[in-house]
C-alpha cells in the first residue's frame, strides 16, 4: 500500500511497466502546463485499465454533444473535487475519481483496483488542476451512459488500437497548441486526455514508431 491508498498487488503482468513508471514519474515528463502556486479548480480523472477480449484496454467517455465546453469530447470518467473528498494532495482525488466515474459511467467501484496517482497537471483553459489516478479494472461491471446530458456514450478502447500507428496523429488547436491525437472507435481522442495516453504508450514501453508530421483537422470547439 502507498500513501495514496493505490495497491500494486495481483496487478497483470502487463500493468507492471504502468505502475512502475507510475511511482516515479515527474510531472514534467507528462505535460508542459504545471499547476501554478496558487489558484486552480481540483480535479480527478479515472485512467481504467481493463482486459477486454481484444487484449488490454482503456475506459473512455464521449461527452455530451449539448455541453457548453468540450461538446463532444472523449475524455477519461472524472471532476471536481468536493469538499468530503478530502485533501486535493491526498486521498481526495482517489475518492473523487471514484465517485465520477460512477456517477457518469456507472461503474462499480467495489471492482478498481486502485495502483497509482499521476503527479497533478494543469488545463489552462479551464483553470482545472488534474490528478490522474490509475486503475485496474479487477472486476468488471457493467458501464452505460448515466445521464445523457452529460454524457453521449461510454466505451472502451484496446491499447493495441490506441498503440497502431495508423490511427496516430497531431491536431493544432485553435490557440496554436499541437498536440497527439487518436482516431479510434469513430471518434477523434484529442488534447488532455490524449497527451496522457500518448505519455503512457511512451513510458510504458508501448509506443510504435508513427508519423508525427501527419495531422488531422480538428473542428473548432469551445
Amino acid at each position: 500500500m502507498t500513501t495514496a491508498g493505490c495497491d500494486v498487488r495481483g496487478l497483470p503482468a502487463w500493468l507492471a511497466p504502468v505502475a512502475e513508471v507510475a511511482a516515479v514519474l515527474p510531472p514534467e515528463e507528462l505535460s508542459r502546463f504545471l499547476p501554478p502556486a496558487d489558484g486552480g479548480r481540483p480535479s480527478a480523472v479515472l485512467i481504467l485499465f481493463g482486459e477486454g477480449p481484444d487484449g488490454p484496454e482503456l475506459l473512455l467517455m464521449e461527452r455530451s454533444r449539448s455541453l457548453r465546453s468540450h461538446a463532444g469530447q472523449p475524455s477519461f470518467p472524472g471532476g471536481s473535487l468536493d469538499p468530503q473528498d478530502g485533501d486535493p494532495e491526498g486521498e481526495g482525488p482517489v475518492r473523487a475519481a471514484l465517485r465520477e466515474a460512477c456517477e457518469e459511467t456507472g461503474l462499480d467501484p467495489a471492482g478498481v483496483q486502485i495502483f497509482g496517482v499521476l503527479p497533478r497537471l494543469y488545463i489552462p483553459v479551464s483553470g482545472f488542476v488534474v490528478t490522474p489516478v490509475l486503475g485496474w479494472w479487477r472486476e468488471r461491471s457493467p458501464v452505460r451512459v448515466v445521464d445523457p446530458a452529460e454524457t453521449e456514450r461510454v466505451f472502451t478502447v484496446p491499447v493495441a488500437e490506441l498503440a497502431d500507428p495508423g490511427n496516430r496523429a497531431m491536431v493544432t488547436h485553435p490557440s496554436g497548441h499541437r498536440g497527439p491525437a487518436f482516431l479510434v472507435c469513430d471518434v477523434l481522442v484529442w488534447g488532455f486526455t490524449a497527451e496522457l495516453i500518448d505519455r503512457i504508450l511512451y513510458f510504458s514501453g508501448w509506443e510504435r514508431e508513427w508519423d508525427r508530421e501527419r495531422e488531422v483537422p480538428l473542428a473548432r470547439r469551445t
